[in-house]
């Protein structure tokens, strides 16, 4: 289903990177499950969806406290990009999303906003064959808060030399709207995979009717 763009003449886009360019959210829920069984820690699907955009080893450290756990961050998280990294040559771009980093490209400029370490996010844009297509990228490590906090955006947009009046977010996470909104900036809500199913099955039973 297309996106509908708010009004505005922007002067660049800001794209998250999981669940909006990339259909890459599935994917990065096996890793996490795959990893956090190594320490005996769960992730409640329904948690992991309300906490998109945050940084890996704030999600881990969030975890600790919640299941009374002392995972080490930085080795946990990097047992989660390992196994994304195995399981990164099933991920499919969301077309929809796709379509406007193709357009955008040469004509306005754009940025790659993720709360994923820059290797993944760089390996998957590889994958999705737009690495090229992005003027910049701000990922975990690059700031010091991470969305919900405005700072992500903020710095993508000051990269491009655009003010953040001039922006527009695109965003699969409420926490990503969040950050977008305290920014200043404009945004558009991507569905979420477990929306567009929907979606793709209510337009399948309407065909067949």
């Amino acid at each position: 289903m297309p996106l509908i763009l708010p009004p505005g003449d922007f002067k660049a886009y800001l794209f998250d990177c999981d669940g909006t360019i990339a259909d890459s959210m599935p994917l990065h829920y096996i890793a996490w499950t795959r990893a956090l069984a190594e320490w005996g820690a769960v992730f409640p699907e329904d948690l992991y969806y309300a906490w998109g955009g945050r940084p890996v080893q704030e999600i881990i450290v969030s975890l600790n406290q919640m299941q009374h756990l002392d995972m080490p961050p930085a080795l946990v998280a990097g047992r989660k990009e390992e196994f994304y990294l195995e399981l990164l040559p099933q991920g499919k771009p969301v077309p929809e999303v796709l379509e406007h980093v193709l357009e955008a490209h040469g004509r306005i400029p754009t940025a790659v906003v993720s709360g994923s370490p820059r290797e993944a996010v760089e390996a998957t844009l590889v994958a999705l064959g737009i690495l090229d297509r992005c003027d910049t990228l701000v990922c975990a490590g690059d700031y010091a808060k991470g969305k919900p906090d405005p700072e992500p955006f903020l710095m993508a947009a000051a990269k491009l030399g655009v003010p953040p009046a001039g922006c527009l977010v695109f965003e699969d996470a409420a926490l990503g709207i969040e950050s977008a909104t305290r920014a200043g900036m404009a945004s558009v809500k991507v569905p979420g995979p477990l929306d567009r199913a929907g979606a793709a099955q209510l337009q399948g039973s309407s065909s067949g009717s």
